[in-house]
């Protein structure tokens, strides 16, 4: 009889859990017990991760999608929500439009659409390719911007939860636009080969969430989404298939979100990237 898979668990108190396992094998998260989801996954453009080939095929990156959204379809709640950080397109290996693709297969798999945030890295030095150099022969467009895609399981409107939200007015308001604008984060600061910033989660986590709502990311990498919702009063569960970036990740709880010094949930007022 084949050995059934086992979850590692690395890290876990009541405000967070963070599981060392593949996203495909995972057997200790519950159907329908997730309220928001905010992850970024692989871009399959050839990053040096430790322990995920980041350089398959297109076609079998799709596949690899459609059956990791699949499960996260299954783990949300019926009025939870998917907030998908992935490029608009993408130029390795031919032309590719990702956006367009991978929320095509979220559909497919019963998500459905809300709308889509456009995030403006602010970031156009590192472009390298120009196809035709002057010249209509084959020139690239090349848009230094990302995608967050905004889906949910069933129904839009939350009733449940703790009807607690946090958000600030002025916040409401800007994040409402569907143009952010803030810079990337740097691999260097974090020791992650694919950081995002914490403001990407921060923001998702308080404009479509509740106070003590679960937060998941099935791709935890660094664990910016666990920090993002620590200082913002949520649960958070974070998965990777990298023993070493869980255990990065749990540093940065301890030394960011200082998870073992402060209580359980912090009131909303305080929290805030600016104060802490």
């Amino acid at each position: 009889m084949e050995k059934q898979n086992r979850s590692s668990i690395v890290f876990e108190n009541k405000s967070v859990k963070i599981i060392n396992d593949e996203i495909l094998k995972i057997n200790c998260m519950p159907k329908n017990s997730i309220d928001l989801i905010v992850t970024s996954p692989p871009y399959n453009v050839g990053i040096k991760y430790n322990s995920h080939n980041d350089d398959i095929s297109y076609e079998e990156y799709l596949e690899f999608s459609d059956k990791w959204m699949s499960r996260c379809f299954e783990w949300l709640k019926d009025e939870g929500r998917f907030c998908l950080n992935i490029p608009l397109d993408k130029n390795k290996d031919g032309q590719q439009s990702v956006g367009a693709d991978l929320t095509t297969i979220a559909k497919k798999n019963g998500f459905k659409y809300h709308s889509t945030i456009v995030w403006n890295e602010g970031n156009i030095s590192r472009r390298t390719a120009w196809g035709s150099w002057l010249s209509a022969s084959a020139p690239f467009v090349i848009a230094p911007v990302e995608l967050i895609v905004i889906l949910y399981k069933k129904n839009w409107k939350k009733t449940g939860g703790s009807k607690k939200s946090d958000i600030a007015r002025d916040e409401f308001m800007n994040w409402t636009n569907g143009l952010w604008t803030f810079n990337g984060e740097k691999k260097t600061k974090v020791g992650h080969p694919a950081p995002f910033p914490i403001e990407l989660p921060y923001r998702c986590i308080k404009l479509f969430s509740y106070v003590d709502d679960t937060v998941l990311d099935p791709f935890l990498g660094s664990g910016t989404t666990l920090v993002a919702s620590v200082l913002t009063g949520r649960k958070g569960i974070g998965v990777d298939v990298d023993l070493e970036y869980c255990q990065l990740a749990k540093k940065r709880l301890i030394n960011e979100a200082h998870i073992f010094d402060k209580p359980l949930f912090v009131e909303p007022e305080v929290l805030s990237l600016e104060n802490r």
